[in-house]
């Protein structure tokens, strides 16, 4: 278990990376088809295979460079489903009716995946909203120690989270579902990487650092928020509304109060069957996302700032440095990326170490909790060996 979830949470990491890498290189409509990409499990690579596609997809020519990027993205997503799949039957394999749970979800999602494929998206929805149940009930029901369940949990989540998947591409980069799918992305790495540290024995041998654990999830839930203001500016293309160089930070287009419509830019849900590539805001929407993501960063930075030096006063130093260190540096790419108007690696990176910001804050919260075995708390015994029976 413990080298399972290892291996699920770094990959976990990885698909992180690479979904933020396809959809700031403007490739997430690539493939205007889910699963397939233009109708093949691959993507069209010879000249009839392109022509076909051309054909096939009048409104959306291929274009090689960009295609390849969001299909490796779907095997990569794939392959992690198929390792939180493993790690949730070994987390549920003992209770036959956790076991059967999971075992039909997977079962129920594969079915889904085949209906939706072939033009039955009323079953196939409804067995997806089944596949998701079951693993989640199991989770709830498990009578386990709490990192067996997050193992199951991540089953249902990343059921979901192809469900996402598949909506980005249908809804035409739909910026709630573009920030929805970012968020699932982050919350299964988040699960994956937890589990791992508690399968691995991170914790403390008592309940010293119980009064940090509060603040250490009132800085999980801020970060959480911020990286959902980051995917909603992502998603509206709206990561250079301040402009570029000098003038873009810390101003705004050169002013401190710029014009902004934060009631236009903080629509949610703006109808069916609009294409929101490139993004359809005008400037002073996308100036209120921008700035509003720039508060949220300062709130972020003075809270995270201010909790790792409390972490560290209470005695774990290495944990309170951890949050420092990946701080500073997350704020120095978000600057980054407004001076030198969003290179990709940079931008990407802003993706990436926003993930590995979240894991230093859930690799102090693990080592703030009390220390369990795999079975649950140990139960104490006799110095001197069990008591016999009178």
């Amino acid at each position: 278990m413990r080298w399972l979830a290892v291996c699920a949470a770094v990959f976990a990491f990885g698909v992180v990376m690479f979904g933020a890498f396809v959809r700031l290189s403007n490739a997430g409509l690539s493939c205007p088809d889910w699963p397939t990409c233009y109708g093949q499990v691959t993507w069209p690579q010879h000249a009839q295979a392109v022509a076909r596609a051309d054909a096939a997809f009048p409104d959306r020519p291929y274009e090689a460079d960009k295609a390849w990027r969001e299909q490796v993205h779907r095997f990569l997503a794939g392959t992690l489903g198929v390792l939180v799949l493993a790690l949730a039957l070994l987390a549920a394999w003992r209770p036959r009716w956790a076991r059967t749970a999971v075992i039909a979800g997977a079962l129920l999602a594969a079915g889904g995946v085949t209906l939706y494929v072939r033009g039955e998206h009323v079953w196939s929805s409804l067995l997806a909203v089944a596949a998701i149940a079951l693993p989640l009930a199991a989770a709830v029901r498990l009578r386990r120690p709490g990192a067996w369940r997050l193992a199951v949990l991540a089953l249902a989540v990343i059921i979901f989270q192809a469900m996402l998947g598949m909506w980005t591409v249908t809804l035409l980069l739909k910026p709630i579902v573009v920030m929805g799918h970012l968020l699932g992305g982050i919350t299964t790495f988040a699960l994956l990487a937890y589990a791992a540290l508690r399968f691995a024995g991170v914790g403390a041998a008592d309940e010293r650092y119980a009064p940090l654990r509060r603040w250490i999830a009132l800085g999980i839930v801020l970060l959480a928020c911020q990286i959902a203001l980051g995917g909603w500016t992502s998603s509206n293309y709206a990561a250079l509304a301040c402009g570029t160089g000098p003038d873009a930070f810390p101003k705004c287009l050169g002013q401190w109060a710029p014009p902004t419509d934060f009631r236009e830019g903080f629509v949610l849900w703006r109808g069916i069957g609009v294409n929101y590539e490139g993004g359809v805001l005008d400037m002073a929407a996308r100036s209120a996302i921008q700035i509003a993501h720039r508060i949220g960063a300062l709130v972020v930075f003075v809270y995270l700032l201010w909790l790792g030096h409390r972490v560290a006063r209470a005695g774990l130093r290495a944990a309170g440095g951890a949050i420092g260190v990946v701080l500073v540096v997350q704020v120095l790419l978000g600057i980054s990326n407004v001076h030198f108007g969003l290179p990709l690696p940079v931008a990407t990176l802003h993706n990436g170490v926003a993930a590995l910001l979240l894991f230093t804050l859930l690799a102090t919260l693990a080592r703030a909790q009390q220390r369990l075995d795999d079975a649950g708390p140990s139960v104490p015994v006799s110095p001197t060996g069990p008591r016999q029976p009178r």
